[in-house]
């Protein structure tokens, strides 16, 4: 794989504006299900997924849950300051949003031109009934973000609490309008249980109670992991050339219960991009614990994986994983990956991948032309000749490789 050769001209479609779903269908699974094996397009819905899948398939979704990580300031002088969190600066998204008083996080700004360093922004909020005096005052710039603090009083509530009673869900940028109250349950999952994220895991939004109850009259199994969303999901490739474009990093975790469920599947489908790259990167730092290069953090970067050595069995590599976290009596695994998955990368866990229509020239649909190659032309025309939807809140397909 030469990344310097990928080019990102080479992965764009024309995509009209009226086919990009602003809002969700009435029913979650009524959505259209674009199904491609073995170089063939059939459709059908998503209430039928169970019917499409091969026998004993184990799903693996992510259940994160979507933050209200958007937060608007009044300025004094009447201007407005949007502040979008993107991740916490320095420590874990589990502690940041527990901490109590006051954290600092990395945030994109609306109007950072207007908004001096040192210069604090105030908002009166309610929470659970209790009047919250919420500050945010801007510390610097870090990368391409910016370092934000953000203090409150009384200090007894968690970053979370002041999160659900002063932010709004982050909506796409491509969907051009503000945050209503149908997104606050249709911008997450029905199954969403570790908060998180600031972008849905958008694959697992069709799914109902009834589709998981389809599932378990078929046999199949579910098991989940947790990845936390970033903002960088959304970030345009601006590069011509892919192996210029900075990855965003992002922290998951993974259960050792999850590591044996799929160790024993014989056939693994990933729901969402999240969802795979989670597999993915899980199976390279398992062949980094073996060959001794792991150093002390899970830790997975962009390009690494195409240097390393691919001939382990993803089940091997998994139950060293599995083995360690038995030696040191621990469940669960947190990592932190920045894989970028594109043309010619060898896909080791997942057979198939349910997964929405992507934006031309993103590297989620780089990701797709990875796992069915140049099928992915067809795959995209069919959708666009077919009235899917397309996008966060569009319909689905059903991919295997």
């Amino acid at each position: 794989m030469n990344a310097e050769k990928i080019l990102i001209e080479d992965y764009t479609y024309n995509l009209p504006n009226e086919r990009i779903s602003a809002y969700p269908l009435p029913k979650r699974d009524d959505s259209k299900l674009l199904v491609y094996k073995s170089g063939k397009i059939t459709h059908d819905r998503f209430y039928n997924l169970p019917q499409q899948l091969p026998p004993n398939s184990l799903l693996i979704l992510n259940n994160t849950k979507v933050i209200e990580a958007r937060l608007l300031f009044k300025k004094q002088s009447g201007g407005v300051i949007e502040i979008f969190c993107l991740e916490p600066h320095l420590q874990s998204m589990e502690n940041a949003l527990q901490q109590q008083g006051s954290c600092k996080w990395q945030c994109l700004i609306g109007g950072a031109s207007k908004w001096k360093p040192g210069q604090v922004l105030e908002k009166s909020l309610s929470v659970e009934d209790k009047k919250v005096i919420l500050q945010a005052r801007y510390l610097g710039k870090v990368e391409d973000s910016f370092i934000i603090q953000f203090d409150w009083q009384p200090e007894d509530f968690h970053f979370v609490q002041v999160l659900h009673a002063a932010g709004a869900i982050p909506l796409p940028p491509y969907i051009k309008r503000g945050a209503e109250e149908i997104d606050a349950a249709r911008y997450q999952t029905i199954f969403g249980k570790y908060e998180g994220s600031v972008a849905a895991p958008t694959a697992a939004l069709h799914f109902t109670d009834a589709v998981f109850e389809a599932l378990r009259k078929k046999n199949m199994q579910t098991e989940f992991v947790t990845l936390n969303v970033g903002a960088g999901t959304f970030k345009p490739v601006k590069s011509s050339a892919i192996a210029d474009h900075q990855m965003h990093g992002e922290d998951f975790t993974v259960e050792k219960a999850a590591l044996q469920k799929i160790i024993e599947a014989n056939t693994i489908v990933a729901v969402g991009t999240t969802s795979l790259r989670t597999l993915e990167s899980i199976y390279w730092l398992g062949v980094k614990l073996l060959n001794g290069s792991l150093a002390d953090e899970w830790i997975l970067g962009q390009w690494e994986v195409y240097s390393l050595s691919s001939d382990v069995d993803y089940k091997k590599s998994l139950e060293a994983i599995v083995q360690w976290m038995d030696e040191r009596a621990i469940t669960q695994l947190h990592c932190r990956t920045s894989l970028l998955i594109v043309p010619g990368y060898q896909f080791k866990i997942p057979s198939a991948l349910v997964t929405n229509f992507h934006q031309p020239q993103s590297t989620l649909l780089l990701l797709v032309a990875a796992f069915i190659g140049e099928d992915w032309k067809k795959v995209y025309e069919h959708a666009l000749q077919n009235d899917y939807r397309f996008l966060s809140y569009g319909d689905s397909s059903l991919l295997f490789r």
